[in-house]
């Protein structure tokens, strides 16, 4: 996981195919920019989620200046002029976070925010929207400023003097020790360690990993394949589809999809923070690495297969627990918590690493299962990190919904 995916199609025509028949506002709109962007810059996954609740918390901090809807955030403190265009300030908003964000795209971010400006009348209400706009993405830049996503890559390897590793630096080995939104650190969810080597679990596993994720299993039968090739993908453009298939619902508001849509990025970013503490702090194997020393664990339920290769590249981080399923369970988690008892909507994405598929869901827990086995069927990850990293995601998401889903 984690890697830029192999194959980028028009993600703007792809996304639409898994939109909800219904009315879009400014800020899913906006939403859809933002992961285009991402995904034509190949912005890796983790920077990625981060520039998405940057963003978003932008837009709803301006947006609920303007309504005053919910609660004066913790975030930042604004103030808007009468009657400010709200279509103005998520513009502003989104232009004053992205366009720092992604210094690249600049040009694309500047000609998206003059496009979503020639919509609005000029006048007092687009002024002031601009303004409310322009405040929010300062202050949201500057308090996630020292977040610690700069901090230089300081991976220590394991190594015997003398003796050649692969020289590849591993992915986000800082990245659990950003700053969270919700969260008081990355530290405060960890999970307890994975299973021992000597256990059953490992021993079931291991051979689940095996059989299923190898690039030539002949277990793994062809809708299996095309759902690991599927959940390839790792950007945050694969999950912000069933974000919005809650917020495209009937008789919702821009308010509304602001707060939710901020509320899903901050529980993925704070997801990944809490996920990758746990993976560097454990250091556990993955299944390429397990199985061709499977004569090295001490258990004789194990063969060792020295040829055995993952059916996807395995992500340059340890394995446990899983990242996917963070991510999942977090989104998740959010969801749930914004849905309550009523009826969960078709939820449905696309995803760049397998082009023309549409996958949908009636439920959530379906969907967040699915993640899980594709990892397993990638072989990338056993079947113990999946549940332990689901469990994961759904305690932040839960976490950060009960802050601000108030």
């Amino acid at each position: 996981m984690f890697r830029c995916p192999p194959r980028i199609p028009a993600v703007a025509a792809a996304i639409a195919l898994a939109w909800p028949a219904a009315q879009a506002d400014v800020v899913t709109d906006w939403n859809v920019k933002a992961n285009d962007l991402i995904v034509a810059g190949k912005v890796g996954p983790l920077p990625g989620n981060r520039v998405m609740a940057i963003a978003h918390v932008a837009a709803f901090e301006a947006v609920n200046a303007i309504t005053g809807r919910y609660p004066a955030s913790a975030q930042v403190v604004l103030d808007a002029g009468p009657g400010a265009s709200v279509d103005a300030a998520v513009a502003a908003a989104m232009r004053g976070t992205l366009g720092k964000l992604l210094v690249p795209q600049l040009a694309e971010v500047d000609a998206a925010y003059q496009s979503a400006l020639a919509s609005v009348p000029d006048g007092p209400a687009k002024s002031a929207g601009i303004a409310v706009g322009e405040k929010a993405a300062a202050a949201v830049l500057a308090k996630r400023a020292a977040d610690g996503a700069a901090a230089p890559d300081s991976y220590l390897p394991f190594a015997v003097p003398g003796t050649y590793v692969p020289t590849a630096s591993p992915v986000g080995a800082h990245w659990g020790k950003r700053t969270p939104w919700v969260l008081t650190s990355g530290a405060q969810l960890r999970p307890g360690a994975p299973p021992a080597l000597g256990s059953e679990v490992w021993a079931r596993d291991y051979n689940e990993v095996n059989a299923l994720g190898g690039k030539n299993s002949s277990q793994r039968n062809a809708a299996q394949t095309e759902i690991a090739r599927f959940w390839e993908a790792t950007q945050p453009v694969i999950y912000f589809s069933l974000a919005r298939a809650v917020a495209l619902q009937p008789g919702r508001d821009v308010t509304q999809n602001a707060r939710l849509l901020a509320t899903a990025a901050m529980a993925m970013d704070d997801a990944l923070i809490a996920i990758f503490d746990a993976k560097y702090a454990y250091n556990f194997w993955r299944p390429v690495t397990a199985t061709r020393n499977g004569d090295k664990d001490g258990v004789e339920a194990t063969e060792r297969d020295p040829t055995w290769a993952p059916l996807i590249d395995t992500p340059m981080h340890p394995e446990y627990p899983c990242a996917h399923c963070v991510l999942s369970a977090s989104l998740g988690a959010v969801l749930q918590a914004e849905i309550g008892n009523g009826p969960v909507p078709r939820l449905a994405t696309t995803s760049p690493t397998a082009p023309g598929v549409t996958r949908s869901w009636t439920s959530i827990a379906d969907f967040t299962q699915e993640v899980a086995n594709a990892r397993i069927y990638d072989g990338v990850h056993y079947r113990n990190s999946t549940e332990v990293g689901s469990a994961l995601g759904r305690k932040v998401g839960e976490a950060v919904a009960a802050k601000t889903l108030r």
